[in-house]
């Protein structure tokens, strides 16, 4: 148990702390029992490398990863038993859905030890959500993904610019004079600016590790698939990036998968929850989010430019960027008229020469542009909605 106090401590004082991901003000660290998931890459373990920085006593923490040999041997109760009697607060675990069995630890760990702080992160969230079940009267869960355009304009390049609200970029709130020409700056960012990691080096090489990771370990782990079943979902997945955004038909992709009709939607459903892509559907499931899938795209536009090496779709990538950040806040909705709708407001996506035909009879619709740098009326620059968060 040494060890570990001495690897968490390592850790924690090699940790910066001079850039925050935007989930860190959106947890209550107050809650006993904390889970925070998102895809792999994202900076779920820095963030709370972070919080144990800048705000607990570095003496009554312990930062544990659940992959480490200790829990060949070792059970996580039997840790957080001892760790609360060496007048130990706050257990922080990362990885936790390699463990075995562990929901069924954290449940024990909150029952049995009231003054304890327990946080703990999942990179993959299917396993996450498999066990939490168990936890859902204990656990306050958090969902995280990759850099805003605004984050990334801090960590990247030192910009910093405030949050604006949906209403507020409608409203033609922005205004950044420190940044006089952002085009060249969002175009960076399509390419290679929503994982954290892109600052090292062979970032096109470690975003496919991450994928290929994803896809041939998380999910066949989680759902009991066999090798042959985790190569599949690569397919799947390239069919997804050479057609995007594409409009699934199951009996094709079934045929084309030599797979059953009925398993395309799990697949597309665990490859979704993976981080790897995301379904628009249709307005009839409500806040549930159950309604008929109408499009699937990659999840962000990195993927776009790893996945499609050649002769990416503009239109593709814009639709890709707006549904990816405007998702972390609001719900969003396939439209019939529009490309997206979000509460009663629709959004039409394009270039900068894009017309208004689209919402000529929509309430209250908005014409989206790219390659433009500020807006007028109802028409708002697509790199604005980088800013919500």
């Amino acid at each position: 148990m040494e060890a570990l106090f001495e690897y968490s401590n390592q850790l924690i004082h090699e940790t910066k702390t001079d850039f925050m991901r935007y989930m860190f003000h959106g947890i209550n660290w107050q809650n006993r029992l904390i889970g925070l998931t998102g895809p792999r890459g994202i900076g779920k373990t820095t963030l709370i490398l972070q919080y144990i920085k800048s705000s607990l006593p570095i003496n009554q923490v312990l930062y544990v990863t659940a992959e480490d040999f200790y829990f060949a041997k070792n059970r996580l109760v039997d840790l957080a038993d001892v760790f609360v009697k060496a007048g130990g607060t706050h257990l922080l675990i990362d990885e936790i859905h390699k463990y075995p069995d562990w929901s069924k630890e954290l449940k024990l760990m909150y029952d049995y030890h009231k003054d304890l702080m327990v946080v703990f992160t999942g990179s993959s969230v299917l396993d996450i959500k498999k066990g939490t079940a168990d936890l859902s009267r204990r656990a306050v869960m958090y969902a995280m993904q990759g850099l805003s355009f605004r984050e990334y304009l801090l960590m990247f390049h030192q910009i910093d610019v405030p949050l604006f609200t949906l209403e507020e970029i409608l409203n033609h709130q922005v205004n950044l004079p420190q940044i006089p020409h952002p085009l060249p700056l969002f175009a960076d960012y399509l390419k290679r600016g929503y994982y954290p990691f892109a600052k090292e080096d062979d970032f096109d090489l470690r975003l496919m590790q991450v994928i290929n990771q994803t896809l041939e370990t998380d999910i066949p782990v989680f759902a009991g698939m066999n090798i042959s079943t985790g190569r599949k979902l690569k397919h799947l997945l390239a069919i997804v990036a050479e057609s995007v955004p594409f409009k699934p038909n199951r009996s094709k992709i079934a045929e084309m998968l030599n797979i059953s009709r009925n398993n395309v939607a799990d697949y597309l459903l665990y490859i979704e929850e993976a981080g790897m892509i995301a379904q628009l559907r249709d307005e009839t499931g409500g806040i549930r989010g159950l309604g008929k899938v109408e499009k699937i795209f990659l999840d962000n536009t990195n993927l776009v430019y790893n996945l499609v090496k050649e002769s990416q779709n503009i239109g593709n990538i814009r639709e890709t960027f707006f549904l990816n950040q405007t998702r972390a806040s609001h719900p969003v909705v396939a439209s019939s008229m529009v490309d997206f709708k979000i509460d009663s407001m629709d959004f039409e996506i394009g270039g900068k020469n894009k017309g208004s035909k689209q919402i000529a009879h929509s309430e209250k619709g908005f014409i989206v542009k790219d390659h433009i740098e500020k807006g007028f009326l109802n028409t708002i620059p697509l790199w604005h909605f980088g800013l919500m968060y």
